[in-house]
């Protein structure tokens, strides 16, 4: 078929193609312009990468799957044709981009230095300005993740009602699964939601209101708040104890990696700004959050991908970078916490590696020296930074993948003989609790903060 260029784009397709092309003019058209004006932006960049296949020894899909599409590589080739494969196959443009874990291995790794992971969750924002958004993420990121009110009423309701689809299990890591077969909770063992959310329970914060110390913002993050809040309940008590001054927002809600990486950018710079409006409304000196995910989305990805019109908004994400910061690393650089403990319990703890803590952020030491301020005997796994296969969307969406790198996970893990398992993120802490709840394995599953909290009422 004879290939045709479209000077006013500066795009190659056949002829089916540009009837398509011509169709969609005038309705399209700049849109159309748009969408292709910042392709051309990727040109540079792609161009950086030398197709080495470093990426290939690191990815956790490729691993699994062993197609050329699923690592880095291939993406970025994908991408380099993006503008082409849009008009005649942006499902299959869609799909392929989506089968990634943005764990950040390949980014990470590459001696090119490419930012594959901005590109990526550009390329998707382009898809999705370009398809629009599914019925199903509509509902769930405009209607429910973008309204933090809305949202938490509506899982306060799903919590009281949720034994009616659910059962609990008996085992250590205290999953539920599915009373009937459906195609979304299939297998899984899953943590249900708590029978009262942390932004419903809040302890009283004048006696924290009056200590001398740092002044800290707590971001709590959804799954903290509504599935995991004696982690949140661990960090208040540790605020306590080294004396910082604490507050914590009301109204929060989730920090946008969904939206992000769905490449719904209304949604994303909605929840920035709610958030800056929230944070900007009080004087401190450091956003703390216990969650990988929220302090590597509010760090890094909010001065990057942030495209509001708020030019208040645009200066205080730039200002973030150093001021937010994980509970670990808060406690090992800010309030200098007494790592030398005598008193190791005995008890042998693992620490899996969350990628948006270590790969993201750098931060590894930190995480493992709160483990043993706990008076923990930490035994490191087997490669302990690679990726548990979670991903979010990406384990809803590819389950058999997610699981078959969590089994991975799962090996290294029973092979330190440990009985518990620590890490830095509420959602690896999902991902690994169904792997071993699979398994009836007796491992326990904590945050490090969860560890130390403990260790501090044991000596008090």
């Amino acid at each position: 078929m004879n290939r045709i260029f479209v000077p006013v784009y500066g795009v190659v397709c056949d002829s089916r193609q540009l009837l398509f092309f011509l169709w969609a003019i005038p309705d399209n058209m700049g849109i159309m312009k748009k969408l292709a004006d910042r392709i051309k932006r990727f040109q540079t960049r792609l161009e950086e990468c030398t197709r080495c296949g470093m990426c290939q020894s690191v990815c956790p899909v490729f691993g699994v799957t062993g197609m050329e599409a699923d690592v880095a590589r291939g993406k970025l080739a994908l991408v380099d044709g993006l503008m082409h494969n849009m008009f005649s196959d942006p499902d299959g443009v869609e799909k392929r981009l989506n089968k990634c874990l943005l764990c950040g291995a390949c980014q990470v790794n590459c001696p090119s230095g490419v930012t594959t992971l901005e590109i990526f969750i550009k390329a998707r924002a382009i898809i999705t300005e370009y398809k629009g958004l599914s019925s199903v993420k509509k509902l769930v990121l405009r209607k429910l993740l973008a309204e933090p009110g809305r949202f938490d009423s509506i899982a306060l309701y799903a919590e009281k009602f949720q034994m009616v689809l659910t059962k609990k299990e008996d085992n250590f890591q205290g999953t539920s699964c599915a009373r009937l077969v459906s195609p979304l909770l299939r297998d899984r063992h899953f943590m249900p939601l708590a029978p009262v959310p942390f932004h419903r329970s809040l302890p009283s914060l004048d006696t924290i209101r009056k200590n001398r110390g740092p002044k800290v913002i707590f971001f709590t993050g959804c799954l903290i708040d509504k599935i995991l809040p004696g982690i949140a309940h661990a960090c208040i008590k540790v605020f306590a104890h080294h004396g910082a001054v604490v507050y914590i927002p009301q109204d929060q809600g989730c920090c946008g990696i969904p939206a992000l990486s769905s490449g719904d950018m209304k949604t994303f710079n909605h929840l920035v700004e709610h958030h800056v409006k929230l944070f900007s409304a009080q004087s401190f000196d450091y956003i703390v959050t216990a969650c990988a995910t929220c302090t590597s989305t509010i760090r890094k990805l909010w001065p990057v991908f942030y495209s509001g019109s708020s030019d208040v908004c645009t200066r205080f994400v730039q200002e973030l970078g150093s001021r937010t910061l994980d509970i670990n690393q808060f406690l090992v650089d800010v309030v200098k916490m007494d790592e030398d403990r005598q008193d190791v319990h005995g008890q042998k703890v693992t620490y899996h590696d969350p990628c948006h803590l270590k790969k993201s952020l750098g931060v590894a030491s930190e995480p493992r020296a709160v483990i043993r301020a706990a008076g923990m005997d930490l035994v490191e796994m087997k490669d302990a930074d690679k990726c548990c296969g979670m991903g979010g969307s990406f384990n809803l969406l590819h389950y058999d993948i997610s699981m078959d790198i969590g089994k991975l996970k799962y090996e290294n893990i029973v092979e330190t003989g440990c009985s518990c398992i620590a890490t830095g993120c509420p959602a690896c802490m999902m991902q690994i609790s169904d792997i071993l709840a699979k398994n009836r394995a007796k491992i326990r599953v904590a945050h490090p903060v969860e560890l130390y909290a403990g260790s501090l009422e044991d000596s008090s």
